[in-house]
């Protein structure tokens, strides 16, 4: 896509969400099967993603649609109710749009999170684990083609992709809380098939904890924009070849929502700290 119409359809995204949600401070991306913690938002306003101009629809179940804003811990947070990824068929700049509108909405600081599958064998289905870092072995990156200089430079760093206060404020909040967090690396797949029991013994071999289809792309638009990340796992399941079992998408979503309250309470203990 052009830049000129690149950047159009980010004004006019961004225009639509100010207009129906006003500005925020902190944005959230919620995973497969973490949907439901948007009830967490006081005065909350939605819009839906059919009524944003531009913007894709979100094809996995699991993935609402819908832009969220309110009030939580007296900041105002948007919560991104489903996500987009390049299995759906979208390229990178649709994948990675909402990080741009953020970006011009005034975000400062995102958390994403995901559902994975577990690779590190001390983990068990049901963990949450605080990503450390990322492996892209997708082949794909969101940066590809001209650079958007008014958002961030040509060649970002990406030595702390995930933010190491907020990473501490998430240890801190967990422990407070009681909560077990395991943290890894994150390595992305573009999927959509589960990977083979033979990328996953390759995928540990190169330092991955979990793997999953998403949350890169973000992560790396999210610090060309200059927005701090915090990256948080929901193990879903082990991966390929750990388990001597077939893997399916309602195991991730039973998974989710088992433990939805448990990252509910994590991620309100992190923006209340902020």
């Amino acid at each position: 896509m052009e830049t000129k119409a690149y950047l159009e359809i980010i004004e006019n995204a961004a225009s639509a969400i100010e207009t129906v949600c006003g500005k925020a401070e902190v944005a959230v991306i919620l995973g497969s099967g973490l949907g439901g913690y948007v009830d967490a938002l006081q005065d909350a306003k939605c819009v839906s993603y059919a009524d944003i101009p531009g913007f894709p629809v979100s094809t996995v179940p699991g993935h609402a649609g819908c832009w969220w804003v309110g009030t939580l811990h007296g900041k105002r947070v948007y919560m991104m109710q489903g996500r987009f990824h390049s299995y759906e068929g979208y390229d990178q700049q649709t994948v990675t749009l909402p990080i741009r509108v953020m970006s011009k909405l005034g975000v400062k600081t995102l958390i994403v999170t995901n559902a994975s599958g577990g690779v590190n064998t001390s983990f068990a289905p049901g963990d949450l684990m605080l990503i450390t870092d990322f492996i892209n072995f997708s082949g794909k990156n969101p940066l590809t083609g001209p650079n958007l200089d008014e958002f961030g430079p040509r060649f970002p760093d990406m030595s702390r992709a995930y933010d190491r206060q907020l990473q501490q404020m998430a240890r801190d909040t967990a422990a407070k809380l009681g909560i077990k967090l395991q943290e890894g690396v994150y390595c992305w797949f573009n999927g959509p098939c589960f990977e083979t029991p033979a990328e996953i013994r390759m995928a540990r071999v190169i330092g991955a904890d979990a793997v999953g289809m998403s949350t890169v792309p973000e992560t790396i638009v999210a610090r060309h924009c200059g927005i701090d990340v915090l990256g948080l796992s929901c193990i879903t399941n082990m991966a390929a070849g750990i388990l001597d079992q077939p893997l399916n998408h309602e195991e991730v979503m039973e998974t989710g929502n088992r433990v939805k309250d448990t990252f509910r309470k994590l991620v309100d203990g992190v923006i209340e700290a902020m």
